[in-house]
């Protein structure tokens, strides 16, 4: 098996440690590289949130993201998201700092010549709320590259149910061994399998996570008494190989260096 940790890696200590908590946990979990970056996401969220909701009356604005099941209803909820994320993509800057949120770990993790996908998806998962649910799976099941990395960034504080879970490489290994035993025939069989071995995700609003998307993963209903908003965006590097997701639809460009922009472009002279 390839290691980027062993003793021939040229990584720094830094590097080596975030690298060895990836490759084993499957994530990684630190403080956002940029605050600025990403305190402009978590205003314009609020914004827009209280646009979409004709807030104009309240001076704390704070809960209204842990709180907005008091504000909309269920049957409600999807269009809601669908119209948020709709105008947060459309904001110029978005998704550039949402890459300054998460550029070195990337940077450690991946390389700096990325493709970023091209619209950045949210979650908002109400309290007792069955209709927003994600089974368990990997998104290389459904044609994502495995040499992609989400990016996970809460906009919340996320734990227990109010979060989602990943089961670790180890047990991913034993579950591919047996997954025809395991999966059963639905994706509730498969969690079932798996429930008592995965690890769910406690993170504060402030930190990001990076992970690794050939891991099974999802949520289940949020039993907690507040609302998750979490953002998630996939990376990749741009010379990697791509699965179904390619560069110039999904994916597109965004940190493409002199060097591999002029040997694209290089052409042989022509000899006549």
């Amino acid at each position: 098996m390839l290691n980027s940790n062993d003793e021939n890696s040229f990584l720094i200590d830094k590097e080596k440690d975030i690298t060895s908590q990836y490759l084993t946990q499957g994530y990684y979990i630190g403080p956002v590289a940029d605050k600025g970056a990403l305190s402009w996401i978590h205003n314009s969220f609020l914004h827009i949130v209280k646009e979409e909701l004709n807030i104009i009356d309240e001076d704390n604005a704070e809960p209204i993201l842990d709180f907005v099941h008091q504000k909309i209803s269920i049957p409600e909820l999807n269009n809601f998201r669908l119209n948020v994320i709709k105008k947060i993509n459309q904001l110029p800057d978005f998704r550039k700092k949402y890459f300054q949120i998460a550029k070195p770990y990337l940077d450690m993790l991946v390389g700096n010549e990325l493709a970023m996908q091209v619209k950045v998806n949210l979650s908002i998962q109400c309290p007792d709320d069955d209709s927003s649910l994600l089974p368990t799976h990997a998104d290389t099941w459904s044609g994502d590259s495995p040499f992609e990395v989400v990016v996970w960034v809460p906009l919340v504080n996320c734990y227990k149910t109010k979060s989602m879970y990943i089961l670790p490489p180890d047990e991913n290994e034993k579950l591919n061994k047996n997954f025809t035993s395991m999966a059963g025939a639905h994706s509730e069989d498969l969690y079932q399998s798996i429930k008592d071995k995965v690890d769910w995700i406690n993170i504060d609003y402030g930190n990001v996570m990076l992970f690794n998307n050939s891991l099974p993963h999802g949520n289940r209903v949020n039993m907690e008494s507040e609302t998750r908003w979490s953002m998630n965006c996939r990376f990749k590097g741009i010379f990697s190989p791509y699965w179904d997701k390619k560069l110039g639809s999904f994916f597109e460009p965004i940190t493409l260096r002199a060097a591999s922009s002029s040997g694209m472009n290089y052409k042989l002279p022509e000899l006549s």
